[in-house]
C-alpha cells in the first residue's frame, strides 16, 4: 500500500529566489504544562517551477523528493492571491 504525501497550507513570505518560494505554515499547539494555546510558525522552502507565486499568496504545498539541499516541498496550487 502506498503512503499519502503530506500536504500543508501556508502563506508565501518570500519569492526572491528563482523557482523557489518560502512558505510559512502556522499550526497551533497546546502547552504541555500550562495549557496555553501557542501559535507555531514553520518556514518551508518549496519548488515553484513556473515562478507563479508572489508575496502574500495562500498556497498548498506537497512533500516531494529532495530537489536541492533545503528544498523538500513543491507548490501544488495557489489557493488565494494576495490583495
Amino acid at each position: 500500500m502506498r503512503e499519502q504525501r503530506k500536504r500543508l497550507k501556508g502563506v508565501v513570505t518570500s519569492d526572491k529566489m528563482d523557482k523557489t518560494v518560502i512558505v510559512a505554515v502556522t499550526t497551533t499547539k497546546r502547552h504541555p504544562i500550562y495549557g496555553k494555546v501557542m501559535r507555531l510558525v514553520t518556514k518551508y522552502k518549496a519548488h515553484d517551477e513556473s515562478n507563479e507565486c508572489h508575496l502574500g499568496d495562500q498556497v498548498e504545498i506537497i512533500e516531494s523528493k529532495p530537489i536541492s539541499r533545503h528544498k523538500r516541498w513543491a507548490v501544488v496550487s495557489i489557493l488565494e492571491r494576495a490583495k
